[in-house]
């Protein structure tokens, strides 16, 4: 079955009595050349586990499974188990029915694969969720392009934010390619990108990300009325800053990953601080 042709996929949505869900965020990819190049950017070797989340009809889980992966795929959407049985039949291919953010991602094996057309309105949670969970040796999300602007941002640009030394914290990250809303069915309203995730398996840090979230949960603030606001000793974040030799009238934005991890030694120890 040519899932690739918009075509064969509105004639397979109407034999089934389907259309995009967006509760769902459901655009499916249908462009070959683009499935292509996720399946490379994965890198998988025949016989490896690709887990997937959202796979919509099947068409990047096909190109996946026949590039020898063996492929576990996580789905909300039940309208779909019909559809699966036609467009993944004979296929190495476990479906789990369920959500992606409830799932126990910390129990897979460690240095699995990941890929997966992400519902929008997931992106970011999922993308944290797979990256705490420590068990991905790599991770390829296609996403909206505002999404992995977010992911890839560096410090003094308007998409940086906590995402983003979120990701920087636990992986190295590289946008691999921007898709046209052309190679999708239905064609969603923005650009989407490829983003390629190669996680270090750093543990989490919440003391760390309290203090990152808390300078950005008001961007136009100085991050010292930022971390004030959030309940931080003005006088602890003044000395740390001096010891960083940052400016006090700077603000979130503009420290690297190593300036909050440094200014979160300096702070956090507090015991009269709430995230002791």
């Amino acid at each position: 079955m040519n899932l690739t042709s918009p075509k064969v996929v509105r004639a397979l949505l109407d034999r089934y009595g389907l259309r995009a869900d967006k509760r769902f965020g459901q655009n499916f990819l249908v462009e070959r050349s683009y499935l292509q190049k996720i399946v490379d950017t994965v890198g998988l070797q025949p016989g490896e586990t690709v887990y997937e989340v959202g796979p919509g009809l099947g068409t990047l889980t096909r190109a996946l499974a026949e590039a020898g992966a063996n492929v576990v795929s996580i789905e909300m959407d039940r309208r779909l188990e019909a559809v699966y049985a036609e467009t993944l039949a004979g296929l190495p291919v476990q479906i789990i029915w369920g959500d992606a953010l409830a799932f126990d991602w910390a129990s897979l094996t460690p240095q699995s694969l990941f890929a997966g057309n992400l519902p929008y309105n997931i992106a970011t949670p999922l993308i944290t969720k797979l990256l705490l969970s420590g068990r991905f040796r790599r991770i390829v999300a296609l996403v909206q392009k505002e999404v992995a602007l977010r992911m890839v941002a560096r410090p003094r640009t308007p998409a940086y934010g906590l995402l983003s030394v979120r990701v920087q914290y636990h992986a190295r990250a590289r946008r691999v390619v921007d898709l046209p809303p052309g190679a999708f069915f239905p064609p969603p309203k923005v650009t989407s990108s490829v983003v390629c995730l190669e996680p270090n398996q750093r543990p989490d840090h919440p003391g760390l990300f309290r203090l990152v979230e808390a300078a950005f949960a008001q961007r136009r603030k100085t991050l010292m009325n930022a971390l004030k606001a959030a309940g931080y000793t003005p006088e602890r974040v003044a000395q740390a800053l001096e010891a960083l030799r940052l400016p006090l009238d700077v603000r979130g934005e503009a420290l690297e990953l190593q300036q909050f991890e440094r200014l979160a030694e300096r702070v956090i120890d507090n015991p009269s601080h709430p995230t002791s």
